[in-house]
């Protein structure tokens, strides 16, 4: 059975309602961002995505949960006030990413320098990058492998993922703090 994406038999009101919890429960639904394709499936033609959007985030407000856009879409997530009552009540520090300060030093350089091989990572810091630090950071998501350098040998470079841009909060990696006042405090 075909999903009716119009409802044309129901008064406006009723309809945007239903549009709007059509999106909250894909959102409920997902574990990872959701993009605004996704989302127009199921709802009309003529409504706007945007719009929906944001009478659900102000149907939502006061609640424990918000709909934040992360990655290029939209996740339902926790507020950040919640975030102790949560490690309280559930076991879920195997699901933090738990990073060392170099951890996320070595992060931040792959951030703003990728596609970027692991020598180059060295060039930046002045010592060699393990393969154990790079294997972290890929088995926790925020790090993939990217295109292989032009180099010779041609090695692996790495690249961030979505699963980095919704743990740091960005909507993209144009989000990410500039760079050159990163480079004058001294951080990168």
């Amino acid at each position: 059975m075909a999903l009716d994406r119009e409802l044309d038999d129901l008064p406006p009101e009723l309809r945007w309602r239903t549009w709007m919890r059509r999106i909250e429960a894909v959102l409920f639904a997902s574990a990872t961002p959701v993009p605004r394709e996704d989302l127009a499936r199921v709802v009309g033609h003529a409504a706007s995505v945007d719009l929906l959007i944001a009478d659900l985030a102000a149907d939502l407000e006061g609640r424990a949960f918000e709909v934040a856009r992360v990655a290029g879409g939209w996740m339902l997530r926790t507020r950040p006030a919640y975030a102790e009552a949560i490690r309280a009540a559930a076991d879920i520090d195997d699901q933090l990413l738990d990073l060392s300060e170099f951890d996320i030093a070595v992060l931040a350089a792959i951030a703003y320098h990728q596609p970027i091989t692991r020598e180059e990572l060295k060039d930046i810091f002045g010592k060699e990058i393990s393969r154990d630090l790079t294997g972290r950071l890929h088995a926790r998501g925020v790090i993939a492998t990217g295109p292989r350098s032009p180099r010779r040998g041609a090695p692996f470079t790495f690249v961030t993922t979505d699963l980095f841009l919704a743990a740091f909060d960005l909507e993209s990696l144009q989000d990410l703090p500039d760079r050159e006042g990163l480079e004058d405090a001294g951080v990168i």
